[in-house]
């Protein structure tokens, strides 16, 4: 399968001969902080997860374990990130959004709306398998309304396939009696159509709606709700036009203005850059006034920034 990601898997591959540099740059005094990134970096998770098994052959040691205890901080946040397996990361990602003090809405809002229907269905099944919970029941145990209602239809992971002709306008119709035609919004109506339609169906029902209110469908969603339901429907509108779109966006608010969201830009930068980092390379050069690279310079340090511009993979300018 073809890759827009900036991370491709190294040639001359050997588990072994990594592991033992990685063995190397940690033992003695100090750590060779480098040559760990740069060697993780130019390799794909799955090869980092051979070379995670060749270091507890070779050293009777846990090599995330080992890693933990020479790095710190953000730093260490992000080569842990690289190296868990996706879905394991998906998952343990939402876990930690759920389970931790006050729910991280943020964090259920870009990953529902943002993977596939086959990739919803292996994060429920592998959350299970993880934490033996149901993970629908612990999204619904930690939000509420109609935010809650579009997340369980996310999780469903049943959307319609291809464009409905017969439906585009008539769904179109409906969101617009539903919303700026109506007093007080029908959200529940939102909520079905948008988590229910395919992507390539919504993208037309959008244009009709922008053709028949004058309005595109993020301005009435914007006027018409507020709060999580807002974030929630904006980012499945926002996926439904362009994933790499959407996340170029999440990038570029994770790092304007005062304070970076280092936990959106490591998730991003990591989740993303075996998929389709090229692509939101692209988006982010024509949205902003800016290149990715240039902005991750610009707003971070140290070992943190020169993994982050190596996962980049390259400037845009």
């Amino acid at each position: 399968m073809a890759t827009r990601g900036t991370v491709k898997p190294s040639g001359n591959f050997n588990a072994s001969a990594d592991a033992e540099v990685l063995y190397k740059a940690m033992k003695g005094l100090g750590t060779d902080e480098d040559s760990i990134l740069q060697l993780l970096v130019a390799r794909s998770n799955a090869q980092r997860q051979e070379i995670k098994t060749a270091y507890k052959t070779l050293f009777g040691k846990d090599l995330v374990d080992d890693l933990k205890g020479e790095l710190g901080g953000k730093f260490e946040t992000l080569i842990v990130a690289l190296m868990t397996p996706p879905l394991a990361y998906d998952v343990t990602s939402l876990r930690n959004a759920i389970k931790g003090a006050g729910t991280d809405e943020k964090v259920l809002v870009e990953i529902l709306s943002s993977r596939t229907p086959q990739q919803v269905k292996e994060i429920v099944a592998a959350y299970r398998q993880e934490y033996d919970d149901d993970l629908e029941e612990d999204v619904c145990g930690d939000t509420s309304g109609h935010f809650k209602r579009l997340l369980v239809i996310l999780l469903q992971a049943n959307r319609q396939r291809g464009v409905q002709e017969g439906n585009i306008e008539s769904d179109a119709q409906a969101l617009f009696k539903a919303g700026e035609q109506k007093f007080g919004t029908d959200e529940q109506l939102f909520v079905t159509v948008l988590g229910n339609r395919s992507p390539e169906h919504l993208r037309r029902v959008f244009d009709a709606y922008m053709k028949m209110t004058g309005y595109e469908m993020e301005e009435s969603i914007k006027r018409e709700t507020s709060g999580g339901l807002k974030d929630l429907l904006l980012a499945v509108v926002k996926c439904a036009r362009s994933v790499p779109a959407y996340f170029a966006e999440t990038l570029y608010y994770a790092m304007k203005g005062v304070g970076t969201d280092d936990d959106t830009l490591i998730r991003v930068m990591v989740s993303r850059s075996e998929v389709d980092l090229m692509d939101i390379r692209t988006e982010f050069r024509r949205m902003f006034a800016c290149s990715l690279f240039s902005m991750i310079k610009g707003d971070t340090g140290g070992d943190f920034r020169k993994t982050l511009l190596l996962l980049c993979g390259g400037d845009d300018a």
